[in-house]
Order: structure tokens, then C-alpha cells, then sequence
């Protein structure tokens, strides 16, 4: 079959799914509460479901009242049940998945549960909606005439009872449709392959020669591979390798901070970005619209959403609400029930909403990762927000950061402690950590209010990295490629003081 038939065949699927989203788009609240509905009713006969009797559960109220909130940690020993063979404990079908996660502040693994519902109406389904919205969105679009290339997790699968564990991506790619594996590079060999510095080079070797037209991943990782991608080839930019690129879908950590690197090595005002907000749990939210930073709620993937108001959250006077009682601006803690069996599962993510008609957020952090030590406040969002600005005004390039608070003590008052990595460095350290302290204050009240006349807090500090400490520092923990993430703001000195230490030993 001709490519260009091929083409014009896959955008006529995928945009068949426009008219579905349009329902839940006219109708968010009544395709939550049905969904909710249908939830229950499958899930009566399992173990949680005869715990919490499901089958009387008969309004959102009742549901809030009798299921708790609960945390990896609280649903973790009927997890292990399912996760050991026992079938109909948290979810009606029988799960055979597990993503595994140790996340970025826990070293313990978790195991999520990845059910073949899931897979096919949520993550599988979200794949596709986003190829959808985009070519809505660009009807001249000539994705299908090449590949995408991927950048997933760096784990294999592994087998335990009959049931199979590994990082999502490697989940994903492991039943991954034909569709998308004839559209995709590298091979699912190597993209699977578990050694990050031989897979990249592998990976590199075997797309180079390949008409790629999108590619996807985490940015942080994605622009180590690009990187390196133009040293081997020795190409100036990736257009010179890649005439037809046309879009890059990133998700995982804010683009923020690397958005001015990305349009070096992409040099072309028409060259899309699409972000995605996805995680082990779930495919969640889609940028639907060209050069927009807000993400769609998608609202039929079997995921019933609830929000925790920030500042309630994890007090005597936590509040939950449901989609239709959310807030413009507000910073909410995210909590799922979904069709792989977690009932009311606090994500750990926070979001705020940019839109109520239709639901849109942006994702401002994790619920750990934020600082509150001085009363500020201090969220993700604002950080990467305010790195990006510190680099655009002294033209330079951060390949990563972390923030940790400086404890008072005696009469010494606090501050904020930053390691910063640049790829390019300020010619002016002293400007950069003005302009950063500044867009800070501008971007958050409670931060401008503690460091008014240094009040509460003396201005931050800046350690400068050396080359590679974030690198070597997730190698030293195997935790290279994928999903891993730096830990960006924390509340403890854990992470910044072992970094100094790493620093001080190799200067």
C-alpha cells in the first residue's frame, strides 16, 4: 500500500475520535459521575468492592464518605495480592501487568497495576487522541510519512508468579499495537535494551538513516540524546538529519527550562511542541491546541478525577472535591480512581486549572516537591518558570537544578539553596541569582512576602554544578534514561547535601 494511502487512512481514524471527545467536552461532569458509576458496579464483587460495599454505593457523596483516601503505602497489600497471583481483589478482570516505579523521593519500588483495560482505554487510547488532536489541529500535517522516534524506560520485563513487571514504557512497548510499531524507531529490541549507554548509542545507529517526522520522550533525556545525536553525525541541527521533522510530544518533567535549548538544535518558527501528561497510573492530559501551554482533561480513559486543595492538604481540614467544584488558579493534589483497581489513589501530582470550559491544567508539581519550611509556598512550576527567565536574560543554558531549604538557626534566618548544572554558563553568577530571586518573587506572593526587606528569608544561594553531577549522580543510583527525574524542590537537605558531597569529591 502507497504511504501517502497510509497516511490519509491513519488521519481518518484518528480523527473519527473528535466527535467523541466533543461529548465529553459538551458534558465533563455527567461522563465523570457515569464513569464513577461504572466503576463501582464492575468492581462489586471483588475483594475492595465487598469491603466497602460497592453495590449500595449509589452517589458521589456516599462514594467520598465510605472509600478513605489512600496512599501507595495503604493500598500496597492488596496490590501484592493481585501482584502474587490472586485474582478479583482490587479490579474485576484478571491484571497481569505492573508498572514498576520507585518514583523520585522513594526508593522502594512500586508496582502499579496495569490491567488490559487500561492498557487498551487509557494509555493505548491516549496515544492515539493525541495523534488525533494533533492532526486536527494541522491538516497539512505529513507525520505518517516517517517514524517517531521513542525514548522510553531502559528496563526489560520480568516474570513473578504469572504476572509480568517493568517499567511502563517497556509494558507499553511489549503489547504495543502493530499500527504504532510499524510507525516507531528504534525496534522494540532496542528500545527495550536495559544498559542507558549502550542503548543510546544504539539507538542512534539504527535512526539516523531513518525518515523520522516526530519524536517523544522526556525532554531532560530526550535533549542528552539529540546531543549526542548531532556530535555523531556531526550535523549543526537536527533538521539537517531530519528534513521532515514536524513535532516533538514531550511529558514528564516541565519543558520550561529546556525550551530555549530545543530551539537551537530545531531552528524552524513552524516546528511544533505537544505536551502530554502521563505517568504509570494513567494517560491524563493532551495539549490540544498549537503553541499552548494548557492540557485537555481527557475524561473518558476509566479515570474518575478528585482534587485536594493545596492549601488544605495532608491538615486536620484536608477537603476533597470532585471535577465540577474545582477552582481557576488554585493548586490542587490529584487523586484517581481508575479501571486498573485504585480506588481514590492520591497520584502525588498538583495541578492547577487554566480553564473550566473545557477542563484544562497545567501541572505545577508533585506534592513532595514543593518547599513550605518558611510558610512560601514554593511549587515547581514557579521554579522552572523562573529559570527559564534567569537564562533568557543572561543567555544561559541549565541542564538541571535542585532546591532545598537552609534551616534557621540561632538568629540566623533562612534561604533557599540552590545546585544548579549549566550547559552554558553566566558570565555573571551575581545576575543570574538576582534575576532568578526576582521572577520568584513576581511569580509567587507568599516567596515575595517571606523575602520582603529579607524578612524571613535572606536572598538564595547558588551552588554551580560541575559537569555531569546530575548525571552521575542518578548513574550512582541506576536510576539513568526514562522516566527518572532529579528531585527538584524538596522541604529536607537529603539530595543537596549528597550532591555536594558528590561535587566536593570530583572538583
Amino acid at each position: 500500500m502507497p504511504v501517502s494511502i497510509i497516511n490519509s487512512f491513519a488521519s481518518w481514524v484518528l480523527k473519527q475520535r473528535i466527535h467523541q471527545i466533543e461529548l465529553f467536552l459538551k458534558y465533563p461532569n455527567e461522563v465523570q459521575e457515569e464513569l464513577l458509576h461504572n466503576l463501582l458496579t464492575s468492581s462489586e464483587n471483588t475483594v475492595i468492592g465487598r469491603k466497602y460495599d460497592f453495590a449500595s454505593i449509589n452517589s458521589y457523596q456516599t462514594f467520598a464518605e465510605r472509600v478513605p483516601i489512600a496512599t501507595y503505602e495503604e493500598l500496597q497489600p492488596l496490590i501484592e495480592r493481585t501482584r502474587q497471583g490472586e485474582q478479583g481483589v482490587i479490579w474485576e478482570t484478571p491484571i497481569k501487568w505492573f508498572a514498576k516505579s520507585s518514583g523520585t523521593t522513594n526508593a522502594k519500588s512500586k508496582f502499579i497495576p496495569v490491567s488490559s483495560e487500561a492498557l487498551e482505554d487509557c494509555h493505548y487510547k491516549g496515544s492515539k487522541d493525541l495523534l488525533c488532536l494533533y492532526l486536527n489541529n494541522n491538516e497539512d500535517s505529513e507525520l505518517f510519512l516517517g517514524k517517531s522516534l521513542r525514548l522510553g524506560g531502559s528496563s526489560q520485563i520480568y516474570e513473578n508468579n504469572n504476572t509480568f513487571f517493568g517499567d511502563l514504557s517497556a509494558i507499553l512497548i511489549e503489547n504495543m499495537p502493530i499500527w504504532a510499531e510499524f510507525s516507531s524507531t528504534p525496534s522494540s529490541k532496542t528500545s527495550l535494551m536495559s544498559e542507558w549507554e549502550t542503548k543510546i548509542a544504539a539507538i542512534i545507529n539504527e535512526t539516523k538513516n531513518e525518515n523520522v517526522t516526530s519524536f517523544a520522550g522526556v525532554p531532560s533525556w530526550m535533549l542528552v540524546l539529540m546531543n549526542k545525536v548531532l556530535e555523531d553525525t556531526g550535523k549543526g541541527n537536527l533538521l539537517e538529519l531530519w528534513p521532515n521533522l514536524e513535532v516533538y510530544f514531550h511529558g514528564g518533567v516541565s519543558f520550561s527550562p529546556y525550551k530555549e535549548q530545543y530551539k537551537k538544535i530545531l531552528p524552524s518558527k513552524d516546528f511544533k511542541y505537544y505536551e502530554i501528561y502521563n505517568a504509570s497510573e494513567g494517560f491524563f492530559a493532551i495539549q490540544d491546541l498549537n503553541n499552548s501551554s494548557d492540557l485537555l482533561l481527557m475524561l473518558d480513559y476509566g479515570i474518575f478525577y478528585e482534587f485536594i486543595p493545596m492549601d488544605t492538604f495532608d491538615t486536620p481540614n484536608q477537603k476533597v472535591i470532585r471535577l465540577a467544584d474545582v477552582e481557576l488558579n488554585k493548586n490542587y493534589a490529584i487523586v484517581i480512581t481508575t479501571n486498573s483497581g485504585l480506588w481514590r489513589y492520591l497520584i502525588g501530582d498538583t495541578v492547577r486549572f487554566t480553564s473550566l470550559n473545557p477542563y484544562r491544567i497545567r501541572v505545577t508539581g508533585r506534592t513532595k516537591h514543593h518547599i513550605n519550611v518558611f510558610g512560601e509556598e514554593l511549587m515547581v512550576e514557579n521554579t522552572d518558570q523562573a529559570i527559564a527567565k534567569a537564562c533568557q536574560v543572561t543567555e544561559t543554558e541549565v541542564v538541571d537544578y535542585t532546591v532545598a531549604p537552609i534551616f534557621m538557626q540561632d538568629k540566623e534566618k533562612g534561604a533557599h539553596e540552590w545546585m544548579i548544572e549549566f550547559k552554558k554558563k553566566p558570565a555573571d553568577v551575581g545576575l543570574f541569582q538576582k534575576v532568578l530571586d526576582e521572577t520568584l518573587q513576581t511569580l509567587n506572593s507568599d516567596y515575595e512576602a517571606k523575602r520582603y526587606n529579607n524578612m524571613t528569608l535572606n536572598p538564595l544561594v547558588i551552588n554551580v554544578a560541575r559537569e555531569n553531577l546530575f548525571y552521575d549522580w542518578l548513574k550512582e543510583r541506576d536510576k539513568l534514561g526514562g522516566q527518572h527525574k532529579i528531585p527538584r524542590l524538596s522541604n529536607q537537605r537529603d539530595y543537596l547535601e549528597q550532591l555536594k558531597e558528590m561535587c566536593a569529591v570530583k572538583s
